[in-house]
């Protein structure tokens, strides 16, 4: 069995004993049923993770940290997704998997066509959801950096100070990915539409920034598909 790993908020340093949060408490002594001296990992976001043994009094549970592992799971370049707000929960799969393939930024667009309108209070409790499903995919695959879900906005926001080639997913665009991929050295945003695509102005504005329109191969994907395979193709066609 894998060691359980957590990520704990509080900071972390080598050689110290710390109380355990509520909630990581909760979830490693009634969830996990984890004892007295089993051996975790612990790791703050920052960068890196500490072997820890796990001390339990009660329901009050300590973890003494050991010798800070200065292990690093990230891409060698940087990836970010800017993910039109698709329906249900397709945004959480979105999310988890960009984690996993090792995206280092997801910006959830407001697009003109997302069927999911978000604001307000509701607005934040799904973008505080959407930043717990990171913290969860990053327990769950290693990575000790948290990917960043930045607050919804529209398309023309998100595109300000984007950094490096920035390519639209399109059905009908005139490059191939693989082709445009050619003109990228250590930073790429993708672009994805929500369920119903880019409108028209959004693809003009996209055009106007100097962002190129791409097509993925022959069949058309999903919204939740389009994105995690681009960048699946990515890391590995740029050996990422």
């Amino acid at each position: 069995m894998p060691m359980p790993r957590f990520f704990c908020s509080a900071a972390l340093r080598a050689h110290t004993a710390i109380d355990l949060p509520e909630a990581l408490a909760h979830h490693a002594l009634r969830v996990l049923r984890l004892a007295d001296g089993t051996a975790i990992t612990l790791f703050d976001g920052q960068g890196g993770q500490y072997p820890a043994t796990l001390r339990v009094q009660g329901r009050r549970a300590q973890a003494q940290l050991g010798t800070h592992d200065p292990a690093e799971r990230e891409l060698q370049g940087r990836l970010m997704l800017l993910q039109g707000i698709a329906s249900g929960d397709k945004m959480d799969w979105v999310i988890e998997k960009a984690v996993e393939l090792g995206v280092y930024a997801v910006a959830p667009v407001m697009a003109e066509r997302s069927v999911l309108r978000l604001s307000g209070a509701r607005l934040d409790k799904r973008l505080a959801h959407w930043r717990a499903i990171v913290q969860a995919a990053s327990e769950q695959c290693g990575r000790n950096r948290l990917m960043r879900v930045l607050d919804p906005a529209p398309l023309a926001a998100c595109l300000e100070g984007l950094d490096g080639p920035a390519l639209f997913a399109h059905p009908e665009g005139g490059q191939s990915f693989d082709q445009a991929l050619q003109s990228v050295d250590r930073r790429l945003s993708l672009l994805v539409g929500p369920e119903g695509g880019w409108s028209d102005a959004e693809l003009a504005l996209g055009q106007r920034r100097g962002l190129q329109p791409v097509r993925f191969g022959p069949r058309v994907l999903r919204t939740e598909t389009a994105g995690l395979a681009m960048a699946a193709a990515a890391t590995a066609l740029l050996d990422w």
